[in-house]
């Protein structure tokens, strides 16, 4: 489009205008918007309303307690994303050259994971991508991945998912689950036990523990999601019993009073980690450069098996 077919009117509304629309139908209200974008409200409506005048159409059905976009505004709400992502993506290449991933990596690690594997991954990050800084944040792997998708996350580690669109994937390793046990269960003494000595009854298990040959899903089986490994141990040090945890966790784990550490015999269950990352990615070679790092590093972890390179579906 040459720029003399747009409208002096459109001309004048800037990229923050556009953000500032985004936000009111992502969030559905005027106030929360403009909390989260650090604006008052009337500048906010304000702002709005000259995105509006510009492109000659409403974009909100206004008086309702919850804002909804007219028919009309829909479909310019989509022209407003694919706007500001162009822009981002135009911001991306033109840092890349500088550093690699354009000075930082935003990456996402579920909470089960992050603590465990960010101590051995610091010190080599930066030897691996100078000038480049290492943003982490943490979450569930469906959250890390929307985020992903919406481009607040460069890339992410979480186990297999069902394939999605625009989204690449690596396989790193996979990891298997230990067996943790408060110190007097009768099983404690042994360094490895058989899944079929277990009572499933006994078990406090994590959301991504309880489909591995174990039925956790509340009352007798004591499953408990949404806690941290840490609290976890808490949790099998009071009541007894046992959980099963990831191996990247033992050194920490193993420390806890009142808690031992087992292996599992026979076939280990455990969860595969991949990495993720969007198609578009102006930054491809370094997150493969990324992705070698990682599967090294799982080389040199005892009990890790380095991933094979086609990684199946969840």
């Amino acid at each position: 489009m040459q720029h003399s077919m747009i409208s002096s009117t459109l001309a004048a509304v800037s990229l923050r205008d556009l953000a500032l629309v985004q936000a009111v139908h992502r969030l559905g209200s005027f106030n929360r918007a403009a909390r989260a974008m650090h604006i008052s409200p009337s500048g906010l409506s304000h702002q709005v309303q000259k995105v509006e005048l510009a492109l000659g159409a409403p974009l909100f059905e206004r008086g309702g307690r919850h804002i909804v976009p007219t028919a009309g505004g829909q479909q310019l709400l989509q022209q407003i994303d694919a706007v500001l992502a162009a822009a981002e993506h135009l911001q991306q290449v033109a840092r890349a050259g500088a550093a690699a991933f354009g000075g930082e990596l935003r990456l996402g690690l579920p909470a089960s994971l992050g603590p465990y594997l960010l101590p051995h991954l610091i010190a080599p990050f930066p030897q691996h991508f100078p000038g480049a800084r290492l943003g982490i944040s943490e979450g569930k792997p469906r959250g890390l991945l929307r985020r992903l998708q919406e481009g607040e996350l460069d890339a992410v580690l979480a186990p297999p998912a069902p394939a999605i669109s625009g989204i690449a994937r690596r396989p790193l390793f996979a990891e298997p689950w230990e067996l943790m046990l408060r110190a007097d269960h009768p099983l404690a003494g042994q360094r490895s036990i058989g899944m079929d000595q277990l009572d499933p009854a006994e078990a406090t298990l994590m959301a991504e523990s309880h489909a591995d040959g174990l039925d956790g899903t509340g009352g007798e089986h004591g499953h408990v999601q949404d806690v941290s490994l840490e609290s976890l141990a808490a949790l099998v040090s009071l009541r007894g019993g046992y959980a099963l945890v990831p191996a990247l966790a033992h050194e920490r784990l193993a420390s806890m009073p009142n808690i031992v550490l087992a292996r599992l015999k026979g076939h280990t269950p455990g969860r595969d980690i991949a990495l993720y990352w969007r198609d578009a990615s102006p930054w491809q070679t370094d997150l493969q450069a990324f992705a070698e790092l990682l599967r090294k590093l799982a080389r040199q972890r005892p009990g890790l098996r380095v991933s094979g390179t086609k990684l199946p579906a969840g």
